[in-house]
């Protein structure tokens, strides 16, 4: 296989830009921007999120049992990078940016554009990356959209040339 073509050919699916958080009982907390994200079903709602098998956003997912998805809507590309590294948590801050917890008890940041908050339904590890499938049990939009609502989020591409993901 051509290594070059392979990751040109992966780098053509489009990625949108997500906030992942999570929560657990004990009040270990996570934040990391994620881009491997789809809807798998719509009854019950599904999502499907890839995340790094051996990040700590994956251990506080897989004992949370739940997990927050915040949609980045554009011009929010300093929210994405702040959460490329691992964030300093406070009582009422993650990275710099507020949040308040959802029913799961994942938090919620208040600036991005809408959420979607979930149950883990099942995991599925293989490489390095794990799939986690949420069912999602809330969600919340900040603003409705003008137009259709996925222009409104913010996508790796908006990031620059010189930022990519896959391959």
């Amino acid at each position: 296989m051509d290594q070059d073509a392979k990751k040109t050919a992966l780098r053509m699916i489009p990625y949108g830009l997500y906030v992942l958080t999570g929560r657990t009982a004990d009040g270990d907390v996570t934040a990391a921007t994620v881009n491997w994200v789809t809807q798998a079903s719509f009854t019950p709602p599904l999502v499907v999120v890839g995340v790094k098998a051996d990040s700590h956003a994956f251990q506080v997912v897989r004992t949370a049992g739940a997990f927050a998805l915040n949609v980045l809507g554009k011009g929010q590309n300093d929210v994405a990078f702040a959460f490329f590294k691992t964030p300093e948590v406070t009582d009422e801050e993650i990275g710099g940016h507020a949040y308040r917890l959802g029913t799961t008890g994942a938090p919620i940041l208040e600036g991005p554009i809408a959420f979607v908050e979930c149950r883990v339904t099942e995991i599925v590890e293989g490489g390095d990356h794990a799939v986690v499938i949420g069912e999602v049990v809330d969600a919340g939009v900040a603003k409705q959209p003008e137009g259709r609502a996925d222009d409104a989020t913010l996508h790796m591409r908006d990031l620059g040339e010189r930022t990519f993901y896959g391959g």
